[in-house]
């Protein structure tokens, strides 16, 4: 502390290792390349989706952090979710506490307390650290500056988009790919924050919650799609017209053309030698099925994001029951802050 203010030049992954002095030029934020993406839930399938997934566990979480991404973007329901596990956390109150009630640790606990609150945008960059809950993995990029005292102190956390990491399992070490440096560098020390959460046993890249509702998020998909489709027709009946055997192609023509008409304009005009069937179905089935399909994806998605239902959707339950789910999502929100809480320390 009490250094002087250097000017921000290139950064060399070579030669900036080990320097006590924080690396003060922009590394990986606001890269040109962020904008960019492959949009791999287009088309989306099973044969897909287990590419992308095994992709990442050789390391390369590039198209399965831009699925990630846009599953949250997609499904309302997830993003509710989402939404609700992490401002569980943001909307709780902080404090810095020395480590003990020695004068010279309260003294430090003082002036963390103060770069903290100081620091424009550190709510927003905890949001973006619990990231990590649907992820596995968030990344934030630390601007350095110095003090009119000559203090290091922090100026902006900015949030690094996570298909920029690599992991190299031969050195057992995190890359993240820039535009200066396509095929990874190491991170270097006190530069980046990076906030992990394990959802389950395993490697980082396997562990976010997104990676467990994946399936369900596509199979959900087909439910909609398959939904929408049926949407369009539900309540028309079936239109079926009738030649007769020596009918000439342009009177088939005109039978069909009328069929069409009476759909649109539910008026036509046909051949006396014609006829038209009006076919009446009950569907009403058929979009239960498709109904309760989503809403049993949408239960799996909860169940895995917060741990219950009760609390994120509709149904009956009991305030027994519903007391012991909210519980559950507390126990969550606690586990949560601890995590986050030793990230920030």
């Amino acid at each position: 502390m009490g250094k002087k203010k250097r000017k921000a030049a290139a950064f060399d992954p070579v030669a900036d290792t080990g320097m006590d002095e924080p690396v003060r030029v922009r590394i990986a934020a606001r890269d040109v390349n962020d904008r960019f993406s492959t949009y791999p839930s287009v088309g989306l399938n099973p044969v897909r989706l287990a590419s992308i997934l095994r992709e990442a566990n050789d390391g390369n979480v590039r198209r399965q952090m831009e699925l990630f991404e846009e599953m949250e973007e997609k499904d309302p329901h997830l993003f509710s979710q989402m939404q609700t596990r992490k401002l569980a956390v943001t909307g709780l109150e902080w404090e810095v506490q020395p480590s003990t009630k020695e004068p010279e640790d309260q003294a430090i606990s003082e002036f963390v307390s103060e770069q903290l609150t100081a620091l424009e945008g550190f709510d927003a960059a905890m949001f973006d650290m619990l990231d990590a809950i649907g992820k596995g993995i968030s990344v934030l990029e630390i601007e350095w500056d110095v003090d009119a005292e000559g203090y290091d102190i922090i100026r902006s956390l900015e949030w690094i988009h996570p298909k920029k990491l690599v992991w190299d399992f031969e050195k057992e070490v995190l890359k993240i790919t820039t535009r200066d440096f396509p095929e990874g560098i190491e991170l270097p020390e006190n530069k980046f924050v990076v906030h992990k959460y394990k959802a389950k046993s395993g490697h980082e890249s396997r562990a976010g919650v997104m990676r467990i509702i994946a399936w369900m998020y596509m199979f959900k998909n087909f439910d909609l799609k398959d939904w929408v489709a049926f949407s369009e027709v539900y309540g028309m009946p079936l239109r079926l017209g009738k030649y007769d055997a020596s009918a000439s192609k342009e009177d088939r023509k005109q039978l069909m053309d009328a069929i069409y008409t009476m759909g649109t304009d539910a008026a036509g005009i046909i051949p006396t030698s014609a006829d038209i069937s009006i076919i009446e179905s009950n569907k009403t089935t058929s979009a239960d099925i498709f109904e309760k399909f989503a809403r049993y994806a949408d239960e799996q998605m909860s169940k895995a994001i917060l741990g219950q239902t009760l609390s994120s959707d509709s149904g009956g339950g009991s305030y027994a029951q519903g007391k012991v789910h909210n519980e559950v999502r507390h126990d969550l929100t606690v586990a949560d802050a601890k995590s986050l809480a030793e990230t920030i320390r």
